[in-house]
């Protein structure tokens, strides 16, 4: 059983519908800030669970759930006397799996039957007299929170509980925790549902014992007495205890230790493992079948974060994951086959990438993939020197201005750029590729042959200098190739320019093509950081113009 799509209406970030589809086993979310990728994740949690940062919604209820334009529009209506409907949030739950019968209707927003439940904060009609006479006669500004109640039903229009959902859901958050009483609310709650019932029962036996222990030690019996005699408290019985009136009282007082260390002393990255781990390794098969993640590269190391993720990768086994991340190492290792693209509130998904490239970036996935996806436009270059250089380039068109200043990033690839294209395809995002021909322009064209010519693509441009160069160097017994950046450079700069950039003494072109080919990034850099006007090859000036 798993969540197959999830509706959200009004809940935070987003104004009306907003509809997203899950595969069965892992999700990844990403997005840019504020892109709604823990407000997808936080609503989940909510519609499942009716917690929210770790507590009951009903002591959690607030203006600030509702999207802030949804809830302008309401008070702007109460004054012009249009007088809209009070707003909602509504969250549903599509549920795929064999055990779903009971929960299948037809009370949904798509009108179809389909096997789920319905999640709302919305005005309970019981205040209507109250509401009109709020509304009639006080000016009203904020939304009235206090007639609002938390409805939750199947698609079969049954009332229910939590506790009869078939699917559990546990939240994972390594940026921000609450605690109860010194313990992490989250994991006492995971560790208490790997406990049989009878577990549970000795465990509230022996807390009773340790309170009975306490108040019968005689230093207590000292203080209570002390207490009993304070005059200003006289006719009151006032004592200290230990708190036992809940049924499960146990819970409020117990800490969790992890090799005898309490466990909120422990790092946030090792408690986002920790909690991880429990979750994955639930015993309870119904139970906790749903595991979201916040950005896990938060607090974790590189070697930690890769042991996550293989964790993960390893025993998810019958759970269903959905990962948000701004990490493409995350994205990468876990496949980018299952990657979820959120912008402007629509979805957009990686699904029919070749097999190779989602292997080659889960094998090497050093790679910034992310940047790719989640910039407006990107120029790819294969290395640092190129990088640099295309950068300045886009300074001395624009008043200075680095491209990434205009969402237009630049990124180094190395001989990757048609994986990185064939993402850029299925993104339709508009990239410009800046390479060298190597002196050989026909197998240049070969290689690029689905983007250029009869195949170009509008939002997919190939730069490269269509001049094939030759001169008289030879470096190690080898000719010297004169078709790479650094001697275009050159070609349509001068030597003197160059040496004062690079401040070297270069007395012939042969000398410069030497010191460039031995230095390139350090060149590069001082080409980057010069005040000096220069001049930048053609093939370079076209990719700035295409991608302004």
């Amino acid at each position: 059983m798993h969540i197959e799509k999830v509706i959200i209406e009004n809940f935070k970030i987003y104004e009306g519908r907003f509809e997203i589809n899950f595969n069965n086993g892992l999700n990844i979310l990403v997005g840019d800030n504020e892109a709604g990728k823990s407000t997808i994740l936080e609503a989940i949690h909510l519609a499942l669970t009716g917690l929210l940062n770790g507590r009951n919604l009903r002591s959690e209820l607030t203006e600030y759930l509702f999207n802030n334009r949804v809830v302008k529009k309401y008070i702007d209506s109460l004054k012009d006397e249009t007088k809209q409907s009070l707003p909602y949030i509504l969250i549903e739950i599509y549920i795929a799996g064999d055990d779903c019968p009971k929960f299948e209707g037809d009370s949904n927003l798509t009108k179809t039957g389909a096997c789920g439940i319905s999640f709302r904060i919305a005005f309970d009609d019981k205040y209507q007299i109250e509401y009109e006479e709020l509304v009639k006669n006080s000016d009203v500004k904020t939304l009235p929170i206090e007639y609002y109640d938390i409805f939750l039903e199947t698609f079969a229009r049954e009332n229910i509980t939590h506790r009869r959902l078939p699917l559990k859901s546990a939240l994972i958050d390594s940026s921000s925790n609450r605690y109860q009483n010194g313990s992490d609310i989250y994991i006492s709650r995971i560790v208490r549902d790997h406990l049989e019932p009878t577990d549970i029962v000795n465990i509230s036996q022996a807390h009773r014992k340790m309170r009975e222990s306490f108040m019968n030690s005689s230093s207590i019996k000292l203080i209570n007495q002390k207490i009993q005699n304070n005059e200003v408290l006289s006719g009151k019985k006032v004592e200290l205890s230990v708190e036992l009136l809940s049924k499960n009282a146990w819970e409020n007082s117990l800490m969790t230790y992890l090799n005898k260390i309490p466990f909120h002393f422990l790092g946030k990255g090792e408690q986002c493992i920790v909690k991880t781990e429990l979750a994955l390794s639930h015993k309870k098969s119904q139970e906790a079948n749903i595991i979201l993640v916040e950005e896990p590269e938060n607090h974790l190391s590189h070697t930690k974060l890769n042991q996550f993720i293989n964790r993960i990768q390893n025993r998810q086994k019958d759970k269903q994951i959905i990962i948000s991340t701004h990490s493409s190492f995350v994205a990468n290792k876990l496949g980018l086959d299952k990657l979820i693209l959120l912008n402007d509130k629509k979805t957009l998904r990686l699904e029919e990438l070749k097999d190779s490239t989602t292997n080659f970036f889960e094998k090497i996935s050093g790679y910034d993939t992310l940047r790719l996806i989640l910039c407006r436009m990107a120029i790819l270059v294969e290395g640092d020197s190129d990088e640099l250089i295309v950068q300045k380039a886009y300074m001395s068109s624009n008043n200075g201005k680095l491209p990434i200043e205009d969402q237009i990033d630049v990124i180094s690839v190395g001989t990757s750029f048609l994986r990185f294209l064939e993402i850029a395809s299925a993104l339709k995002k508009e990239v410009v590729v800046v390479t060298d021909n190597d002196g050989d322009v026909k197998s240049l064209e070969e290689k690029y042959s689905e983007y250029i010519n009869e195949n170009k693509k509008e939002n997919i441009k190939i730069c490269y200098d269509a001049e094939i160069d030759s001169g008289s160097l030879l470096i190690g017994g080898k000719n010297f190739n004169y078709n790479t950046l650094e001697p275009k450079l050159l070609k349509v700069n001068n030597l003197k320019i160059l040496n004062r950039i690079y401040n070297t003494k270069c007395k012939n072109e042969d000398d410069m093509h030497k010191h460039m080919r031995t230095n390139k990034t350090d060149c590069a850099l001082k080409v980057f950081d010069s005040e000096e006007a220069i001049k930048f090859p053609n093939y370079i000036l076209e990719a700035i113009s295409t991608i302004q």
